[in-house]
């Protein structure tokens, strides 16, 4: 088996709960196929970097997969005939990193930030 990273980008009006929906689908694939999906992050509603079909934002979907090339065709086949998936990669990686993503460590960091700053607020008005 190789490992692979699948990021995709769902449109800007399809529900949370759609997004998950469409996740399980590439999950079921990928399963059928006798392969493994050992991690699936929802890095959320964000912006995109130009609009794509009329989309300023996106919702971004990891998925670390253990399995056979054929699986990946068949997958990227079927994102490309979903309307509601705006653009996908796939790269082949040599190891599965079960660690938070780039784009989610960034979000904590973020969010650290704010709490610090917020801390730091609270003790001046002390």
């Amino acid at each position: 088996m190789r490992f692979y990273e699948t990021v995709f980008i769902a449109r800007q009006d399809v529900t949370s709960n759609q997004v998950e929906t469409l996740a399980q689908h590439y999950t079921g694939i990928i399963k059928a196929h006798g392969g493994e999906v050992s991690k699936t992050e929802f890095c959320g509603l964000r912006s995109l970097a130009y609009p794509i079909k009329k989309n300023k934002k996106g919702h971004y979907i990891l998925l670390n997969i253990a399995v056979e090339p054929e699986a990946i065709k068949e997958m990227e086949r079927q994102m490309n005939l979903n309307e509601d998936v705006l653009r996908f990669l796939t790269i082949r990686v040599d190891e599965l990193d079960n660690a938070p993503s780039a784009l989610m460590q960034s979000r904590h960091y973020r969010e650290d930030q704010r709490s610090t700053a917020d801390d730091m607020d609270l003790m001046e008005e002390i």
